[in-house]
């Protein structure tokens, strides 16, 4: 039985000539990534083993996304940890305040991450860079710390389910309406422990950062990793940015797979997902006209350029409604920079929103938009749990940076067809 491209990439890194579902393997890390939340934990697990040493300084990385700006006197502490710990073992890649981004957005922006590569992050939605035809998983602080000396990590090579697409999107629908469609199919634990392969014509039509933005939510349905197969646009993506030959692997025609999921793009309808799980599903159509207190446009599922032009085409000439708060969070400096030049910023402002340095912020409800009881978001984040956002009486809806944008104007859930 022939492999799938996650089992390929497995096999290559743990030096195996096959891999197969079910199977315990040690790999070799390409890449190995903390934020300011999780490297602090990693850090005291590192030093309490005794470790003296990490294993390469230029593949780990360090991004004080989560809490930064610090908010409070415990997240000063916390990035103080990392900071030193970086300088100590003269780590290459620490991203900190005036660099930093959100670090799933910026370690594809930077090069750091590409097509073959083996990835472990303390951070949930490191499966982001499966966008780019890697392996990359969440995981825990321990496994970042035996992995920061190391190098190797156990798996589980996962079994995997193949995502068909089809059909071209049509407009306001995007990238985030294909994965909560798709987690609305399976539910949040329809993919547990397996791997999301996107497969299918309608993969062209698809930009890197739609791609991005499946792949990071691959884990809201329970997956290991998403992954897609690496192709023009990839190759053209990494073009001056990823400094390594990329490893290119494809599935084998007889790879096995769990089940096959088709999605028709053409028929997909700008998609919500209301309180308290991202398999609460709707169109928006279904949803719209429910009050809402605040928006948040951003985020590593949402805050890359596209989503910044496509939140300020629909906010032009606008004003946000009385009542409603909208935060806009570019997702890294250079982004920033990017909408500071095409005019955007001023855009966002004069719309009435608060624009935010890059930041995790209000998604785990951290800050720049922590909700009080009975509030209600729109927000282009990737987890509505009860008290995501704040208070355990308020609520996270799930949207696209479209339907942010339309929603922010309209004062509640909007089409941005309306």
């Amino acid at each position: 039985m022939g492999m799938t491209m996650t089992q390929k990439i497995l096999a290559a890194h743990a030096g195996l000539p096959e891999v197969h579902a079910g199977d315990l393997i040690e790999a070799k890390l390409d890449i190995v990534l903390g934020n300011d939340v999780t490297t602090p934990v990693a850090i005291g697990v590192f030093e309490k083993a005794g470790f003296t040493e990490v294993f390469d300084r230029e593949k780990i990385v360090i991004a004080l996304d989560h809490y930064t700006p610090c908010k409070d006197i415990k997240s000063a502490e916390l990035c103080v940890t990392a900071r030193e710990f970086a300088k100590k073992h003269n780590i290459t890649h620490l991203y900190d305040v005036g660099t930093v981004g959100i670090e799933h957005a910026l370690l594809p922006e930077q090069g750091i991450v590409g097509p073959g590569d083996c990835i472990i992050g303390a951070d949930s939605h490191t499966c982001t860079y499966g966008a780019l035809g890697a392996f990359s998983t969440g995981v825990g602080s321990t496994d970042m710390a035996a992995g920061m000396a190391s190098g190797l990590n156990w798996f589980r090579v996962p079994s995997a389910i193949k995502v068909e697409l089809k059909g071209k999107l049509q407009p306001y629908v995007s990238g985030k309406d294909v994965i909560l469609h798709l987690i609305g199919m399976i539910g949040v634990d329809g993919a547990l422990y397996q791997s999301l392969e996107f497969t299918g014509e309608g993969v062209s039509e698809l930009s890197m950062d739609d791609r991005f933005t499946i792949s990071n939510m691959a884990i809201e349905a329970g997956g290991k990793n998403g992954i897609f197969p690496v192709d023009e646009k990839t190759m053209e993506y990494i073009s001056g940015r990823f400094g390594r030959e990329p490893a290119v692997y494809e599935a084998d025609e007889d790879a096995e797979y769990e089940r096959v999921v088709t999605i028709d793009l053409s028929e997909l309808r700008p998609t919500v997902s209301l309180p308290h799980l991202p398999s609460n599903t709707r169109t928006v159509d279904e949803a719209a006209g429910m009050p809402i207190q605040q928006v948040v446009i951003g985020s590593c599922t949402n805050g890359r350029m596209s989503d910044m032009r496509v939140a300020a085409s629909i906010l032009e000439g606008h004003k946000v409604a009385d009542g409603v708060r909208c935060i806009i969070i570019p997702a890294t400096q250079q982004i920033y920079l990017d909408c500071l030049k095409e005019g955007l910023l001023e855009t966002f402002v004069k719309a009435g929103c608060a624009v935010s340095a890059p930041t995790c912020g209000p998604c785990l409800g951290g800050h720049m938009g922590v909700m009080a009881d009975g509030e209600r978001a729109v927000a282009t984040t990737n987890r509505n749990f009860v008290g995501r956002m704040g208070h355990t009486g308020s609520e996270v809806i799930l949207a696209s940076p479209a339907v942010a944008a339309a929603s922010a104007i309209a004062g509640c859930v909007a089409s941005p067809e309306a």
